[in-house]
């Protein structure tokens, strides 16, 4: 770089890599979240008297405030300023989190947890959108960007494990009061540390129809799998909920071509190399939130594992995430285009879901699912960490907080699609071997349990393959659509956009 270069080069933020410790905390208390309260809600249901119809709520209160507010949120951040969202966001989770450690009845508890998920969305992307433009340097970007994956996709499973030890040992209260040390934390240490680049904000007014539109949409959208989940996709209210969300987010984008100061920039969308982000890693969500669901369900009810030890039993699945993301991607990053770490990486992902498809009620647990668990963390560790750094690609700072939101969005409603449309296919493959096998079920006894077993085992047999064939998917949509170039060298320009002219911070060189 020449002397004239360097000197109009932006500093870098000495204190960015003390910010992303608290970041990281942050973004880890959001992700265990999202996981750490299945463990203790049947526990939480008797202690509330919450009924069996409603007990869902404790999760979709949550899921819906989340999903539905992400991009205000990630405007939001981009308006008042992302340490400041940030801090707010942080502040407001743990009130939320104490409010539902208190919580005396059903209501209290589902209000908290929707005031959960309002406060995440508003954290979750400030805090993508502020390594985005803190961290500029390649090599650094892509340190960073790993520790950030890592937690990102590891988290979830982390929280399988701290719920169980604090549902066991303490009590399911401890699941929601464990955020507030997080909480303050981090925004103790995000407020003393971080500095907003100069002249990263967007000032334009809020778009008021696009907020409307975008939050109702999410909402039905996001309620319509949930709801598919318990009362079937034929459902009246569940077949209403999708044709709204089409209607709702179909009159969004066309809000949003019309209007002086959009909510979302069709551009953020648009761009080839973002958009192949967004769809990838939507997809590859929902292959993960199945195999979460159905291996826990496989270890506790099959197996006989108790919630501490079925923790536990994930732990290769995240020392793998953690090996693919900061050793794999984050020192590959900077020679490779992204593409070639995102397409193979889900592709090894697929690779391990294979080897669960032959899943029976006697499987060894070193054998099979320990080498199955590594394969998919290597994988997904390897394709979130540059996924979660496109998510800005050549984005204008001023919408680094919407192009955040994005990809916490397509996160969001891939995990409840994945649920939803998982969980039903397994649904229907137990109930079908349970109908072949109906004689044998109706004798009772010792045979009746292990036919019940492996009808249940049959069940998510057939889901993950389905779930095989959703992340060779991904990986074809990578390959396809991501056509950057590593960091620091040649590529082809986002096109149809006015972006590269206007680019203040050089997410990734193409």
């Amino acid at each position: 770089m020449s002397k004239t270069a360097a000197s109009l080069a932006p500093a870098a933020d000495p204190s960015r890599w003390k910010a992303l410790v608290f970041i990281a905390l942050a973004q880890l208390m959001v992700v265990l979240d999202a996981t750490i309260v299945n463990i203790a809600l049947p526990s939480a249901q008797t202690d509330l008297g919450i009924s069996d119809g409603n007990r869902q709520w404790v999760i979709t209160a949550y899921a819906l405030a989340f999903g539905g507010l992400l991009l205000f949120g990630g405007r939001i951040a981009d308006k008042w300023g992302r340490k400041n969202a940030f801090v707010v966001g942080l502040i407001g989770f743990a009130l939320a989190s104490a409010l539902g450690g208190a919580a005396n009845g059903e209501a209290m508890m589902l209000g908290s947890r929707a005031l959960q998920g309002a406060f995440g969305a508003l954290l979750a992307p400030a805090a993508l959108s502020l390594l985005a433009v803190m961290f500029t340097d390649a090599k650094e970007r892509a340190k960073a960007f790993g520790i950030y994956g890592a937690i990102a996709g590891g988290g979830g499973a982390v929280g399988l494990i701290l719920g169980g030890f604090l549902t066991e040992y303490l009590n399911w209260r401890w699941t929601f009061f464990v955020n507030i040390p997080f909480a303050i934390v981090a925004a103790v240490g995000a407020w003393m540390v971080i500095r907003e680049p100069a002249g990263s904000r967007n000032r334009a007014p809020l778009d008021i129809p696009g907020v409307v539109l975008s939050t109702t949409g999410l909402v039905a959208l996001v309620y319509g799998f949930t709801r598919a989940e318990s009362a079937g996709w034929s459902d009246a209210l569940t077949v209403t909920m999708f044709v709204a969300s089409v209607l709702l987010l179909s009159a969004f984008v066309l809000v949003e071509s019309k209007v002086k100061s959009p909510l979302l920039p069709l551009r953020v969308l648009l761009e080839r190399n973002r958009g192949g982000v967004y769809l990838s890693l939507g997809l590859a969500v929902i292959s993960m939130f199945g195999l979460f669901l159905f291996l826990t369900y496989y270890l506790q009810v099959v197996k006989g594992f108790s919630p501490v030890k079925t923790g536990f039993a994930f732990l290769p699945m995240i020392a793998g995430m953690i090996t693919g993301s900061t050793q794999i991607g984050a020192r590959l990053m900077t020679r490779v285009p992204p593409r070639l770490l995102m397409g193979p990486g889900f592709l090894v992902a697929a690779l391990g879901m294979l080897l669960l498809t032959q899943l029976e009620v006697g499987s060894s647990y070193p054998a099979l699912i320990l080498p199955a668990q590594l394969l998919l963390g290597l994988g997904m560790g390897t394709a979130f960490m540059p996924a979660m750094s496109l998510a800005t690609h050549g984005v204008n700072p001023a919408d680094a907080g919407v192009a955040s939101a994005m990809v916490n969005t397509s996160q969001q409603v891939g995990g409840a699609i994945g649920t939803a449309l998982l969980n039903t296919i397994a649904a229907s493959a137990t109930t079908a071997y349970l109908t072949d096998h109906a004689a044998e079920a109706a004798a009772g006894g010792p045979a009746a349990q292990l036919i019940q077993a492996q009808a249940m085992v049959e069940g998510y047999a057939s889901a993950i393959w389905w779930a095989v064939g959703i992340l060779a998917a991904s990986s074809a949509i990578a390959l396809t659509l991501i056509n950057t170039g590593r960091p620091g060298a040649g590529g082809p320009v986002a096109s149809g956009s006015a972006e590269g002219a206007e680019l203040k911070v050089p997410v990734i060189a193409h």
